[in-house]
C-alpha cells in the first residue's frame, strides 16, 4: 500500500527536485524564465489555484482550463516584451488570486469554455508581467519557454494537490478552506497595491 501512495507523489517530488536545482550556466534565458513565476506569491497562488480549480471542476476542464491560461499567458508575454501599454495589470493579477480562490471556496463550476476564457484573461495579465519584467537578453524564446513550463508545472501541482486532498476524509471541506485562504491572500495583496 505504501508503494502506491508513493507513486502518486512521484510527480510532486520530481517537480520539487527540478525547482530546487540550479542551472550550470548563470542566468540563461530558460533559467531566468522558469524562475520568474516563482518570484511572487501572487503568481504562485493563481497558477496553483488554476490547477486546483480545474481538478475540482473535473472532466475536460482539467486540461482545457490550464491550457487556456498558458496560451493566453504567451500572448500577454508578447505584449510585455514589446512594452505595449496594458493598464490594470497588477489589479488583474490580484483579482485572479481573489476570484480563483473564491471559485474553489464556493465550488463554482462553469461551462469549460467560460472558465477557459476567464482564466485566459488572467493569463494575459500574468504573461504581460513576465514579459514586461524580462531581463535584457537576446533569447526571448528561451525565457518564454521557461516561464510557460514553470506555469504548466504549477498547474499540475495544483491539480495533483487538489486530487489528493479530495481523496481525504472531508477533502471537499479542506479544499474549499484552502480556496478561501487563497482569496484572503489576494485581498491582502490588493491592500498592498
Amino acid at each position: 500500500m505504501i508503494f502506491r501512495t508513493q507513486s502518486y507523489l512521484q510527480p510532486v517530488f520530481l517537480l520539487l527536485i527540478m525547482l530546487a536545482s540550479t542551472s550550470a550556466q548563470a542566468h540563461t534565458g530558460v533559467e531566468a524564465g522558469w524562475l520568474h513565476p516563482l518570484s511572487g506569491v501572487d503568481h504562485l497562488l493563481a497558477m496553483i489555484a488554476i490547477g486546483a480549480w480545474s481538478c475540482q471542476m473535473g472532466g475536460r476542464a482539467v486540461w482545457i482550463v490550464p491550457s487556456a491560461f498558458v496560451s493566453f499567458m504567451m500572448l500577454g508575454g508578447l505584449l510585455g516584451f514589446e512594452q505595449v501599454d496594458l493598464p490594470g495589470v497588477e489589479i488583474g493579477i490580484v483579482l485572479s488570486v481573489i476570484l480563483l480562490g473564491l471559485a474553489i471556496a464556493l465550488e463554482k463550476t462553469f461551462a469549460v469554455a467560460i472558465a477557459a476564457i476567464g482564466v485566459g484573461i488572467f493569463g494575459i495579465f500574468h504573461g504581460y508581467a513576465h514579459g514586461y519584467e524580462m531581463p535584457v537578453m537576446d533569447n526571448k524564446l528561451a525565457y518564454s519557454a521557461g516561464f510557460l513550463s514553470t506555469t504548466a508545472a504549477l498547474h499540475v501541482v495544483g491539480a495533483v494537490g487538489a486530487f489528493l486532498v479530495l481523496k481525504l476524509p472531508r477533502g471537499r471541506v479542506i479544499l474549499c478552506t484552502l480556496g478561501a485562504i487563497c482569496a484572503l491572500c489576494g485581498v491582502y495583496l490588493a491592500t498592498q497595491l
